[in-house]
C-alpha cells in the first residue's frame, strides 16, 4: 500500500470516528434525521466551509481557540445543499446541532 492509499483509509476511518462521535453526540429526536451517509455529506461541506472561509488560517486567541459563528457554517451548508438540488431536506436547528457535534470532536481530539 502506498502512501496516498493509507492517508485515503487514514482519512475514511477518522471520518467513521467523526460520524460515530456525531451519532451519539445528537440528542434522540435529532439523531434519527440522519444518516451516516447524510452526516459524511454534511462533514464534507463543513470541511469546505473551514477551507474556503479562512478560518484555518486564523491565529487562535490566548488559548489558541478559533471563535466559529456556527450560525455561518450552518448557512454556507444550507447553501450548498440547495445548490445540490436538495433544498428541503434537513433544517437549520437540525444542522446546527451536527455542527456543534463536529466541533466538539475536533476539539477532543485536540486534546
Amino acid at each position: 500500500m502506498d502512501n496516498l492509499e493509507m492517508e485515503l483509509l487514514q482519512s475514511a476511518e477518522d471520518d467513521m470516528r467523526t460520524v460515530a462521535f456525531i451519532k451519539n453526540y445528537l440528542p434522540q429526536e435529532v439523531k434519527d434525521i440522519f444518516s451516516e451517509e447524510d452526516l459524511l455529506y454534511l462533514l464534507d461541506i463543513i470541511v469546505d466551509y473551514y477551507n474556503v472561509s479562512g478560518i484555518l488560517e486564523q491565529d487562535g486567541d490566548e488559548n489558541g481557540e478559533i471563535d466559529i459563528d456556527m450560525e455561518k457554517v450552518v448557512d454556507y451548508i444550507l447553501h450548498e445543499i440547495k445548490k445540490d438540488g436538495t433544498p428541503d431536506k434537513y433544517k437549520a436547528e437540525d444542522l446546527l446541532w451536527v455542527v456543534e457535534a463536529e466541533l466538539e470532536y475536533a476539539s477532543n481530539q485536540e486534546e
